[in-house]
């Protein structure tokens, strides 16, 4: 695992200057704290998009997804048909998965289970949180934490869930810290996601 010092003499992760794209996501989105409903919600499914592909691919595509879905409010897409199905196939902008578009309309059914249980998807999800925020020595793919967040997200219904994607939502909202020690971002990060979670704990 290396850091790369960037142009602008920042160190960071390497993956984070390796595209503009990530360079921005990189310093300003991974790991920072979300507490708002259809930013999960929308991250929970767009990682389920992205299984078998890069997250590139759809961080380029993502504000044509946000569009597509309305702004992932899961309200919303629950209510989708067969109508709205093949909007989606037809929309060139997105990837035009059937099985991934269906399982978004049926994942947001499943968020409003989670919402009305526990107040919030944050409060839901926010079970998993990591409040030790040490860095990583290496960056897995799978942890027991993400193996028993998927888990229950398929107990609960959910779907193109396991237990990589739901890592890589961990990751990329906050609920663990996993920028590298020497990242200039990772203090930030840090205080961001331990400041989202007094909200939610």
């Amino acid at each position: 695992m290396d850091i790369d010092v960037g142009e602008d003499g920042r160190a960071r992760c390497w993956w984070g200057a390796s595209t503009p794209e990530y360079h921005d996501y990189h310093d300003t989105e991974w790991g920072f704290g979300v507490t708002d409903d259809h930013r999960l919600f929308e991250k929970i499914c767009l990682e389920g998009f992205q299984s078998g592909l890069s997250w590139l691919t759809i961080l380029r595509k993502r504000e044509r997804f946000r569009s597509a879905f309305r702004g992932f409010d899961p309200e919303i897409v629950a209510e989708f048909g067969d109508g709205d199905v093949e909007r989606l196939l037809g929309d060139a902008g997105i990837i035009r998965h059937r099985g991934k578009i269906t399982s978004t309309i049926n994942n947001a059914g499943r968020a409003l289970e989670a919402i009305e249980e526990h107040g919030s998807l944050a409060a839901y999800f926010y079970h998993w949180f990591d409040p030790a925020g040490e860095p990583p020595d290496e960056l897995a793919a799978i942890t027991p934490a993400s193996t028993a967040l998927a888990r229950d997200l398929k107990r609960r219904g959910w779907s193109f869930v396991g237990p990589t994607t739901a890592y890589a939502f961990m990751q990329a909202m906050g609920l663990v810290n996993d920028h590298l020690a020497g990242c200039w971002v990772r203090t930030d990060a840090e205080i961001s996601r331990q400041s989202a979670a007094s909200t939610i704990l």
